[in-house]
């Protein structure tokens, strides 16, 4: 029995037209019209690439920051010592790593967004990494979370950092701004992402890079977007 379609859907999905691919512009003007939730809806871009994130070099995941940012308040973590706690204290940490900390996270308390660590580090949270990774909080070199230029991380986490990767079909998700945005905005925010995919792609990937895309709301239907506009986003 086909499940039924609530009113305020209906409503929605008349809004798209399912048989075409949009622009990256008009797919962020149609999204803006899809707005129904009491809050601030974030604006979710859903990418499929032509990779096999089973080979190292088609695995995927790395970070970028938004010129605009994401909209969503972050809550970073940091674990370092000496000089480096007063560098993340000054570039906005909220939370500084010590015993304490650890002892928290290994009791399943987890009250931050990102957790950044300089090198040095590692080896102290490398006791919690069955507990952070799963969530995809474990700090890497490849996202700029282990690093020892810990103020600028900090700024780029605070300033609209979306880390993302590739799931085991070859599938990414983020979040590039809010429905409240303007549209120049999240164009711009959309185009940067698109961007660092593209400057992504592995040697070894062939064919059609990215095979589907689409933007939506936390609460809407998705709006089909043309692929191949996207790759020549440069």
């Amino acid at each position: 029995m086909a499940k039924k379609i609530s009113k305020r859907k209906q409503a929605l999905l008349e809004k798209i037209d399912k048989n075409k691919n949009y622009s990256l512009s008009e797919a962020v003007a149609t999204v803006k019209e899809l707005k129904s939730a009491k809050f601030d809806e974030t604006v979710e871009v859903a990418l499929n690439l032509n990779v096999d994130p089973r080979h190292a070099d088609q695995m995927i995941r790395s970070s970028v920051v938004l010129p605009h940012g994401t909209g969503k308040k972050v809550t970073v973590a940091v674990f370092a010592k000496g000089e480096k706690i007063d560098e993340a204290k000054e570039a906005g940490a909220d939370i500084i790593g010590d015993d304490e900390l650890l002892a928290q996270i290994q009791k399943g308390e987890i009250n931050f967004d990102i957790v950044i660590a300089t090198p040095d580090m590692m080896g102290v949270l490398g006791r919690v990494a069955r507990i952070l990774g799963p969530k995809g909080l474990m700090p890497n070199p490849k996202v700029g979370t282990v690093t020892p230029n810990i103020a600028q991380a900090v700024k780029n986490a605070k300033g609209g950092q979306v880390n993302f990767r590739t799931d085991k079909k070859g599938n990414i998700h983020a979040g590039i701004g809010k429905a409240s945005f303007d549209a120049e905005k999240l164009e711009e925010n959309l185009r940067t992402f698109i961007n660092k995919i593209n400057k992504l792609k592995p040697a070894s990937a062939k064919g059609r890079y990215i095979t589907n895309a689409a933007l939506s709301l936390t609460m809407s239907p998705s709006v089909k977007m043309d692929t191949q506009e996207l790759m020549e986003i440069k």
